[in-house]
């Protein structure tokens, strides 16, 4: 049985582990695990002041006109920051689009003119991407990330100018979790992002050599680390500033200075992992990716595969454990795995491997609570059954007792006790039956053993069976009773003197009397359930329960026979006759002496 019930719970187990792998690998859960991971991870640290963002802010828009501005207007500022050789910034980032000739000629050749001056200019550029049908050695296949337009400066600003592309990509949920490090683009070779080509220009100017590039996926993307939230790159500066002088361009000495839409009508602002309740403008986000090469941390996400392999083997052994078990073992279990994995994440996180927070704590937090209402409907169907079986029979303390104890009460098989064994019959009860028609016998029989029973659980003991017209019950099993003996004896004798009462009213209406004869005995014995899976007894057998029987059946009508363990065991609290080995008990070497019980404290 209990092979089989392992056998259950395992395969209930794997059953649950494989739906809730399933359930991780569909992406429904997607965007709850990654605003989880948000909140772990992207905690970030601060700036060191090393890049500095100028917004084309509201205050520029308002002097300066609607955007977008005359070509002429970057220029000079890109002039003013590099007016003094000694103190110009190490990189200039420029966070717009120069596609094409505009309506001013000589804005764009102004343009043009000033950046040729100056080694340390970086422009945008950017991919369309879309469905493509694509056709390669194995035949036609849908590229879904392919690249459909390429969008970078005209061409006589690209030719005197460094350029980076800017794309930034939502992961499914809206929210920007990666950066793309480079985009394939047809024709043109493999485009490296703004971010990445700033820092290497910064990298030269400062005489380093840069870190390694991050791990990507088969698209170019890679985790990004925010390093600061929305504004954290933002000191105020304006655009506008840089065209009248306002503040002093050694400020920017040796800095990244990253020029580029600050003000919410320029429609560059994105929600990102580092905060989800206030949007981030794109140039933050070049901000933050920069940092992130400056720094060296890159952390790459952990194989879905071993994730979902992990997943799988903690929840069904997480089942495993949580079904059965009481709620005092199964809830340190339950907090220990889910807290556990959370310190397992951020531990892996700080290494550089980026782990799926949500899924184990949830998906283990589910099997708690099912298991807990699967083990309390269980509890109950048990307690249900054990009533069901010995509700008749036991005494409701030792019914409460094996209520939790549970199923294992009705497990085939008995243990030894030393149990007080009763047995009691009716003397007469043969002629009287003769005598009278059937009814009335059930009837007489009926009274009888209801008074048998009702001194049986008035004193504690377990009810084993009726066997015609005679009464079979214990104490001190299946749990330890105190004094056992005596309450057996005190059963007797509520016996004996209960049938005076039913023995008058019998001569009364019948003419015609029945009495008890009661033995008792003290030993070992063993009690348990007696038969086969399908057919079972709650019962006692051996030895002492022989002799009891044989006792009862020599005692005469309104008599208790006991043996001399049990009169010892009652001492002054007793009075008894002994009648030594005058009876011959059948099964019994010579010599056993029986008592009878006269009377009882």
């Amino acid at each position: 049985m209990k092979h089989q019930s392992l056998f259950i719970r395992l395969a209930a187990a794997l059953a649950a582990a494989a739906a809730m792998s399933a359930l991780a690998a569909s992406g429904l859960l997607a965007a709850a695990d990654g605003s989880a991971s948000d909140a772990l991870y992207q905690r970030g640290g601060g700036t060191d002041g090393e890049i500095v963002v100028i917004g084309m802010d509201q205050r520029a828009l308002e002097e300066l006109g609607p955007f977008p501005w005359p070509r002429d207007y970057m220029a000079y500022a890109i002039d003013y920051l590099n007016a003094d050789p000694d103190a110009r910034p190490a990189a200039i980032g420029i966070d717009v689009l120069y596609i094409g000739a505009s309506g001013s000629p000589e804005a764009d050749a102004y343009l043009v003119d000033t950046v040729s001056a100056y080694d340390n200019v970086v422009f945008g550029e950017a991919a369309t991407f879309g469905s493509q049908v694509v056709d390669n050695e194995d035949g036609f296949y849908m590229d879904e990330f392919s690249v459909l337009a390429w969008n970078r400066p005209f061409d006589a600003l690209y030719n005197v100018s460094k350029a980076g592309h800017i794309n930034a990509m939502k992961d499914d949920d809206g929210i920007i979790r990666h950066a793309l490090l480079y985009v394939d683009v047809p024709d043109v070779g493999r485009e490296y992002s703004f971010a990445r080509n700033l820092y290497e220009m910064w990298c030269a100017s400062k005489g380093e050599t840069p870190t390694a590039l991050p791990a990507t996926n088969e698209h170019g993307f890679y985790y990004l680390p925010f390093s600061a939230g929305p504004g954290g790159y933002y000191d105020g500066v304006s655009f506008l500033d840089l065209l009248t002088g306002e503040i002093g361009n050694d400020y920017f000495a040796g800095k990244i200075v990253l020029i580029g839409p600050y003000a919410a009508g320029l429609q560059d602002e994105y929600v990102t992992a580092r905060e989800h309740a206030a949007p981030m403008y794109g140039i933050e986000i070049q901000a933050n990716a920069i940092d992130a090469f400056r720094n060296g941390f890159a952390p790459r996400e952990a194989d879905a595969r071993v994730q979902l392999a992990v997943l799988f083997v903690l929840c069904a052994a997480a089942l495993v454990w949580f079904l059965g078990r009481r709620l005092a073992l199964a809830l340190p279990v339950w907090i220990a795995l889910s807290a556990g994995w959370v310190g397992l994440c951020t531990l892996a996180y700080r290494y550089g491997t980026v782990l799926h927070v949500l899924y184990v704590p949830l998906f283990v937090t589910v099997l708690f609570v099912a298991s807990v209402a699967v083990n309390y409907v269980r509890a109950q169907r048990e307690k249900r059954r054990v009533q069901h079986t010995f509700g008749h029979y036991v005494d409701p303390a030792v019914m409460k007792q094996l209520l939790e104890q549970g199923s294992d009460a009705l497990e085939l098989g008995g243990k030894l006790y030393d149990i007080a064994v009763l047995f009691v019959d009716i003397r007469g009860f043969t002629t009287m039956s003769e005598a009278l028609d059937p009814p009335t016998v059930v009837e007489i029989i009926n009274k009888y053993l209801t008074l048998t029973t009702e001194c049986i659980m008035k004193n504690h003991g377990t009810l084993d069976k009726f066997v015609g017209d005679c009464t079979m019950a214990f104490w001190n099993a299946p749990f330890p009773q105190e004094d056992a003996i005596y309450l057996a004896c005190r059963a007797a004798m509520d016996m004996v003197e209960g049938s005076k009462a039913v023995g008058e009213e019998l001569m009364a209406r019948f003419g015609r009397t029945v009495s008890f004869g009661v033995g008792v005995n003290y030993g070992p014995a063993v009690v348990g359930n007696i038969g086969a899976p399908k057919r079972m007894d709650y019962t006692a057998i051996g030895d002492t329960v022989n002799t009891a029987a044989r006792l009862e059946a020599n005692a005469p009508g309104g008599t208790v026979y006991i043996s001399r363990v049990v009169a010892d065991a009652l001492g002054d609290r007793a009075k008894t006759t002994s009648l030594g080995a005058t009876i011959k008990l059948k099964g019994k070497a010579e010599g056993f002496e029986i008592l009878t019980l006269d009377a009882l404290e």
